[in-house]
């Protein structure tokens, strides 16, 4: 295992090549899961993703193990509570944005019956498969990563810029960036 060829970017240690291997690039489907992703990328916002990613069981014990039901929910006491949890990022723009952003999940899913329909509905149901020779060929934001943006933004969600939403649409598999000779990319 440890002579695969793999995404440049995840060679920094054990735990970012178990994220490559197990979790990077494969389509999620599950709102659960969507919701997660979500919650960890609008707070990647500015940071880098290894920092998010060593936060993360922090991060859901934090958050109600990522429970939008519970999250859209929190009030001013609770938010507090979490400005002091040296185990999360906190930024108390972020963290109303989480609870902003577990409302408008709940709306999308009951206009849509639920969100991975509305997210997948941007491609079809299925990923979107890149040529990707080395990692300087992968965009930042794309048209599509505007375009969901833009809308989820109308539809009330926080931190969803362009670069946050292709971010996700890497991590949830809705497109798919491995390098041409990562074992991944199949």
């Amino acid at each position: 295992m440890e002579n695969r060829i793999r995404c440049a970017w995840c060679e920094k240690d054990d735990m970012y090549r178990d994220y490559h291997d197990n979790e990077w690039g494969n389509p999620v489907y599950d709102d659960d899961k969507l919701f997660e992703f979500l919650v960890l990328e609008t707070f990647q916002a500015g940071l880098s993703w290894y920092t998010i990613l060593k936060k993360r069981a922090n991060f859901q014990n934090a958050f109600d193990q990522f429970d939008y039901k519970k999250i859209a929910q929190y009030d001013d006491k609770k938010v507090e509570a979490l400005m002091q949890d040296a185990g999360i990022i906190r930024n108390g723009l972020k963290i109303k944005g989480t609870i902003a952003n577990a409302v408008a999940f709940m709306k999308v899913q009951e206009e849509f019956g639920s969100f991975s329909k509305y997210i997948w509905g941007f491609t079809d149901g299925k990923p979107i498969e890149n040529n990707v020779k080395k990692m300087s060929d992968v965009p930042a934001t794309t048209k599509l990563s505007d375009e969901i943006s833009k809308d989820l933004k109308k539809r009330g969600f926080k931190f969803v810029g362009s670069t946050v939403v292709y971010a996700h649409m890497q991590a949830t598999g809705m497109v798919n960036d491995h390098v041409e000779d990562c074992w991944r990319r199949k």
